[in-house]
């Protein structure tokens, strides 16, 4: 019977986890990282405050957690969606437009808001890293494309990908598809050189 009860309680920690992660989702979706506080999770969860504490330290664990969870995810359909394509340039344009169509996915608002948050070193550094292996999947295409400066360019490559993906957010005047567009023929020009 012991080991029933403890895997029930083991159960019940994975959920409630699981949903202090979705609370945290959601809070950085509709409202950036100052949205992320702990009462605003134990509301979300119906948990009592003292209860957040018991599985996440700090704001910036729960980030550590989401980009632990979450980049993956992120990365594997940009993954996905550059498996699917030919040429460099086409492996290059899935990069790109993968990301910006993850962008409006509510699943990966967070990553989003996670990214353009100030946050403490350490969870700085998990994003980094996140974004290190982005741009790792590009480098190969740019190689394939007889870059002397693959790495470099992938970076830059990504700066193209970020300023359209805060562009997106901001809710700027032209239409995502349109930023999406522009930004698919700037990689594209710069890429070829």
């Amino acid at each position: 019977m012991p080991r029933i009860r403890a895997a029930s309680v083991a159960e019940h920690r994975t959920m409630q986890r699981g949903a202090l992660l979705d609370a945290a989702r959601s809070l950085l979706s509709e409202g950036g990282t100052e949205a992320l506080t702990f009462p605003a999770l134990a509301e979300r969860t119906g948990l009592a405050r003292s209860s957040v504490y018991e599985y996440f330290r700090s704001r910036a664990a729960v980030v550590e957690e989401l980009c632990a969870v979450d980049f993956p995810v992120w990365a594997a359909e940009v993954e996905a969606a550059m498996d699917r394509a030919d040429t460099p340039e086409a492996k290059i344009e899935a990069y790109v437009r993968q990301q910006l169509a993850l962008v409006g996915d509510r699943r990966h608002r967070a990553v989003v808001a996670i990214s353009a948050g100030e946050l403490d070193a350490g969870a700085r550094e998990k994003i980094r890293a996140a974004h290190g292996g982005l741009i790792a999947m590009v480098v190969e295409a740019l190689m394939g494309l007889g870059h002397e400066q693959p790495r470099l360019a992938a970076m830059l490559l990504q700066g193209v990908v970020d300023a359209a993906v805060r562009r997106i957010e901001l809710g700027a005047a032209e239409e995502p598809h349109r930023i999406t567009e522009a930004a698919v023929s700037m990689a594209l020009r710069g890429v070829r050189g």
